[in-house]
C-alpha cells in the first residue's frame, strides 16, 4: 500500500467514522508481527456470558416456515426459547443441510459453549466439505437463535454478548439493487430512496455482475458515475459495487473515474475469488476498495487483511456463519488498521442484524447498509427499527430486544422433510 493511498484512506474514511479510530499500523511494519496481531485478534474469545452459571442445554432446534420466511427456534427442556431469523433467500435451497447436519448437532449441547461448538460443528461428520454459503447460512441460522436464547436467559442484549454496544445509533446508506436500467432511471430511483429515509449516503451497482468487463447496458457505468455525483452534490457520500464485473485493467479504469468524482469506496471490482487481482486494483487506486461478502474462510480473510488486499472488509453475517465469526473478522481488520462494514443479506431481519453488528465493532465505516424493511411483523419498545433521518436506533433489552408477532409464529409450519 503506497503512502499516497494510505494518506487518502486516513483522510477520507478514518477521519469520517463516528466511532473510535481504527488501530494505526505504521508503514513498513514487520509482516510477522502484523500477522501475529491479526491471529491474536481472531483467537480472542468473542462471547461474554456473565450471569449464566448453570448449563443451558438445548433440547430442540426447530425450523419453521411462514410463506417465504423461515424462523429457527432453539428450546431448552424447561421451556426457555430463542428465536433467530435466517436468510430465507438462500435457506430455501440449503435447508436440508440445516435439518440433517446443523440442527441435530446442537441438540443436547450446552448453549454457553456456542463459540467453541462452531469449530466442532465444522469438523463434525465432515461438514467442512460443505464449506461455503451452503453450510454457513445454516450455521448462522442456528447461531442467531442460540444467541437470542442466551440473551433472554441472561437478561442481556445480543450486542452485549458479542463484545458490547459501542453506539446506540447507526448512520446508514441506502443501496439500490437495480442493474440494467438507464442511468436517468437509476438516478430517479436513488432520489426516491433518499426521500423515503433521509439517508446521507447511497450505493448503486456498476458493470454487469461477473460479466468479464461487459456492462449491463453499453456505456451505463461511465455515464452513471458522474451523473449520480452531479445529481446529489458533494455532500452525499457515494459508494458503488461492481459485483465482480472486471479484470484488473478495466477495474482500475473504472476506479479512476470514481476517484475523479470523489466516491468513498469501490466494492468487489474483480472476481471475488481472485484475491491477488483485487489486491492489484487496490494497490493501484487511491479510492478504498471493499469486499468480502462471498468469503467463507477465516484464513483467506486473514490473508487479505495481512496483505492489504482490501481496505474495507465486508463479512456477511449470514453467508459467513453468524455474529461470532464475523466479529473475529472485524477484530482482525482492526488489528491491521483497516475498516469493516457488514454486507447486508437482503431477506429476513438482515437490516437489523447489520445494524447491531455495526453498533458493536470497533472499526465501522461511517455508514452501514440498509436495504429496507422486512415483511416479518416485528416490534421493539426501544426502537422504531426504521431509518429516520438517515439513522437507525439500535434496540435494547434481552436477546434481540424485539418481539415477533405471536400470530406470525403460530402460523409458521415446522419443516421436517425435504
Amino acid at each position: 500500500m503506497t503512502p499516497t493511498r494510505r494518506d487518502f484512506l486516513r483522510g477520507s474514511l478514518v477521519a469520517a467514522i463516528a466511532a473510535p479510530a481504527v488501530a494505526e499500523v505504521a508503514a513498513g511494519a514487520d509482516p510477522r508481527e502484523l500477522d501475529r496481531k491479526i491471529r491474536e485478534a481472531a483467537e480472542t474469545p468473542v462471547l461474554i456470558l456473565d450471569g449464566l452459571e448453570r448449563p443451558v442445554t438445548i433440547a430442540a432446534m426447530e425450523l419453521l416456515r411462514n410463506r417465504r420466511n423461515f424462523v429457527v427456534r432453539a428450546r431448552t427442556a424447561d421451556g426457555a426459547e430463542g428465536i433467530g431469523v435466517p436468510n430465507a433467500m438462500h435457506l430455501v435451497h440449503t435447508y436440508p443441510i440445516f435439518l440433517n447436519r446443523v440442527a441435530p448437532f446442537f441438540v443436547g449441547k450446552d448453549a454457553r459453549r456456542l463459540e467453541p461448538l462452531l469449530w466442532e460443528l465444522y469438523r463434525h461428520d465432515d461438514n467442512y466439505k460443505y464449506q461455503g454459503l451452503a453450510l454457513w447460512v445454516c450455521v448462522a441460522a442456528a447461531e442467531m437463535a442460540i444467541l437470542d436464547l442466551l440473551g433472554k436467559l441472561s437478561g442481556k442484549f445480543i450486542g452485549d454478548l458479542i463484545g458490547g454496544v459501542k453506539r446506540r445509533e447507526v448512520a446508514v446508506y441506502r443501496a439500490s439493487g437495480v442493474r440494467g436500467n438507464r442511468p436517468e432511471e437509476e438516478v430517479a430511483y436513488l432520489k426516491q430512496l433518499v426521500a423515503e429515509t433521509g439517508a446521507r449516503a447511497l450505493k448503486f451497482r456498476l458493470g454487469g455482475r461477473m460479466s468479464k468487463n461487459a456492462d449491463s447496458l453499453p456505456g451505463r457505468t461511465e455515464r452513471l458515475i458522474p451523473m449520480v455525483r452531479e445529481a446529489f452534490g458533494k455532500e452525499m457520500t457515494l459508494y458503488a459495487d461492481s459485483n465482480s464485473s472486471y479484470d484488473v485493467p478495466k477495474a482500475i479504469a473504472i476506479g479512476r473515474l470514481m476517484e475523479e468524482y470523489d466516491y468513498a469506496f469501490y466494492e468487489e471490482p474483480c472476481r471475488f475469488d481472485h484475491l491477488e487481482d483485487t489486491k492489484a486494483v487496490a494497490d493501484a487506486l487511491r479510492i478504498p476498495v471493499a469486499g468480502g461478502e462471498q468469503e467463507s474462510s477465516e484464513d483467506r480473510f486473514r490473508w487479505v487483511i495481512a496483505n492489504r488486499g482490501l481496505d474495507v472488509i465486508q463479512p456477511d453475517l449470514h453467508y459467513y456463519g453468524g455474529f461470532i465469526r464475523s466479529m473475529r473478522v472485524a477484530r482482525m481488520a482492526h488489528a491491521a488498521g483497516l475498516l469493516c462494514t457488514p454486507h447486508m443479506s437482503g431477506s429476513g431481519l438482515g437490516y437489523l442484524d447489520a445494524a447491531i453488528f455495526a453498533a458493536c465493532i470497533p472499526n465501522p465505516v461511517q455508514y452501514t447498509e440498509f436495504k429496507g424493511h422486512s415483511d416479518i411483523p416485528v416490534t421493539s419498545p426501544t426502537s422504531s427499527l426504521r431509518c429516520e433521518s438517515g439513522i437507525v436506533r439500535i434496540p435494547s433489552g434481552p436477546g434481540y430486544g424485539i418481539t415477533i408477532d405471536p400470530a406470525f409464529l403460530r402460523e409458521a409450519v415446522k419443516v421436517t422433510t425435504f
